[in-house]
């Protein structure tokens, strides 16, 4: 068993169990949180709920979409290791002060596609950075 399999965790399908403590949109059905998440307006204030769902062991489908809703992606940042998160946080990535975590997670990544992102998006915010200066 690689590193990877030794580290993830199993899926559990719908809502989560009153065992962890999970309330709230964690109590819902995978359908009804995925409907949730997917109502949500670009001007939402739902990050810190949205996060919760990022940290559970709901699917990765809906993590990722938690993920993509996150206004703040300053929070996704704790979650790079994520294959699933990972990709969703580069992708938000454009500022030069991301630069450098960009960088770092095409070296350090263990996980070829958070590494593939991050090179594209270092790409495109390098490109963008250039086309402004010059």
């Amino acid at each position: 068993m690689g590193h990877e399999e030794a580290q993830r965790q199993p899926w559990k399908e719908g809502p989560e169990g009153s065992g962890g403590g999970a309330a709230g949109w964690l109590a819902l059905s995978d359908d009804d949180l995925l409907f949730r998440i997917e109502a949500l307006g670009p001007q939402h204030d739902s990050d810190a709920v949205l996060m919760e769902v990022v940290r559970s062991q709901r699917h990765f489908f809906i993590r990722q979409e938690a993920a993509k809703r996150i206004r703040n992606s300053e929070l996704l940042r704790g979650h790079s290791g994520d294959r699933h998160i990972g990709q969703i946080l580069v992708r938000v990535m454009n500022r030069a002060e991301d630069i450098a975590y960009l960088e770092r997670l095409v070296v350090e990544s263990r996980h070829i596609e958070v590494r593939k992102a991050a090179e594209a998006q270092l790409r495109r915010v390098l490109a963008a950075a250039e086309k402004r200066s010059g």
